[in-house]
């Protein structure tokens, strides 16, 4: 017995001398710590989870899908380098618009053919022209060591009553401006006494509430991409009540919660969790108030959600998973070694298959899909933020580019 289990160790011993397998051992252990800094994640202390998200197979088999590319067919680019990442598009209740926040730090308003753009408002006094305004660089990194003075105005919702406009800042928490522009007020930086690191998107409660998000505990939007590689979830989704000028933490432990949207008797609030690919609804009112609930699995990375004049909901996606990617998702350790290769990480990214392209879709309350529209080629908007009917028109935004789209609807 005792020669048979000296044997084994030897011959162990001996598996573990063989140059391929010590050579394998090593080149794990560079690429794990990392000392000479080759990884796209050398400077960053990268801690992957595994987080829950639908089967890949289950959710691509079931969606439509637009074979025409109708969005790329008939779909117009508009404001060509003349607005620089317009995240999310309103309009005011004289139907004046589209506003947007800009990659700049402004929120712009569209004055017409003969006057164009104009700045409305800035979310914070720190704000000039000379250090902010980088034309179409400014959605290029040039900007990202400028956003955190500058601001980066995401959500927008205007109160139909009052005509006050209320900003999402990614860096300055929720804001409010009034009517007729100029400096944003600060109303909320800080919940529970620890700040808002990435204010998103947010959505106005008939009794004045603001319902907004949070994505991150950890990370602020420049390093958004972190949130998804990594699968944390510490985003949650807050409440802003102005009489008492106090912040609540709603719900928490969520993964990239993002766009965020009543419904129409305001009976259930729903919001894209990013991160995990899907479309949630918080139930306010009713028997079953306070819980959520899936309302649709989705086959991208969802964005902001908006209702359209018949209770139902567009919601722009960022399309579409890949199985490389589902099976980095439910294997953390594998990310792990993965996005610690000394390769670029767009390189990384294109080896998972991931080659982003815009898909709208339209959803009732049930979570039944309505339409889909696809530009797979990226010809008229290649990334979506948001998509908003009003006019007779789709107006779609994009957080990474320099322009809109527009479509004639329905």
């Amino acid at each position: 017995m005792e020669k048979t289990k000296l044997k084994l160790l030897i011959k162990d011993e001996t598996f573990l001398q063989h140059p391929f397998v010590l050579t394998l051992v090593l080149v794990f252990g560079l690429v794990m710590m990392d000392p000479f800094h080759l990884g796209p994640l050398s400077a960053h202390e990268f801690r992957p989870v595994k987080h829950d998200i639908a089967p890949y197979h289950k959710v691509m088999k079931n969606w439509p899908r637009d074979n025409m590319s109708r969005l790329a067919l008939y779909g117009k680019s508009e404001f060509n380098n003349q607005v620089f990442g317009p995240e999310s598009l309103e309009f005011d209740n004289m139907g004046r618009g589209p506003y947007t926040g800009l990659a700049d730090g402004r929120v712009v308003r569209w004055m017409g053919e003969e006057l164009g753009w104009e700045t409305f408002a800035v979310v914070t006094s720190n704000w000039t022209e000379k250090l902010c305004f980088r034309g179409n660089d400014s959605t290029t990194a040039k900007q990202w060591k400028h956003e955190k003075t500058c601001g980066r105005p995401l959500g927008l919702r205007f109160d139909k009553e009052s005509g006050d406009l209320y900003i999402a800042d990614a860096y300055y928490g929720l804001l409010v401006v009034g009517p007729n522009g100029g400096l944003a007020t600060s109303l909320a930086t800080h919940v529970e006494g620890k700040p808002i690191l990435f204010a998103n998107d947010l959505d106005i409660h008939r009794n004045g509430s603001i319902f907004f998000t949070d994505t991150s505990k950890r990370y602020n939007r420049v390093a958004h991409f972190f949130i998804l590689l990594e699968g944390e979830a510490t985003g949650r989704l807050l409440r802003y009540d102005p009489p008492t000028k106090t912040t609540h933490v709603v719900l928490d432990g969520l993964a990239f919660p993002n766009g965020v949207q009543f419904s129409e008797d305001q009976s259930f609030l729903l919001f894209t969790e990013t991160t995990n690919c899907r479309l949630m609804k918080f139930w306010l009112e009713g028997p079953r108030s306070g819980s959520v609930e899936l309302l649709a699995d989705l086959p991208g990375f969802p964005d902001n959600v908006r209702m359209n004049g018949k209770g139902q909901f567009w919601v722009a996606i960022d399309c579409c998973r890949t199985p490389a990617q589902e099976v980095l998702s439910h294997n953390p350790w594998l990310r792990n070694i993965y996005f610690r290769l000394p390769i670029r990480m767009s390189l990384l990214a294109r080896t998972m298959g991931m080659r982003m392209y815009t898909v709208i879709s339209l959803l009732n309350d049930k979570g039944e899909v309505l339409e889909v529209l696809e530009d797979r080629e990226g010809e008229v908007m290649q990334l979506v933020s948001e998509v908003r009917e009003e006019q007779g028109k789709l107006w779609i935004g994009t957080v990474a580019h320099n322009h809109i789209a527009t479509l004639s609807y329905p």
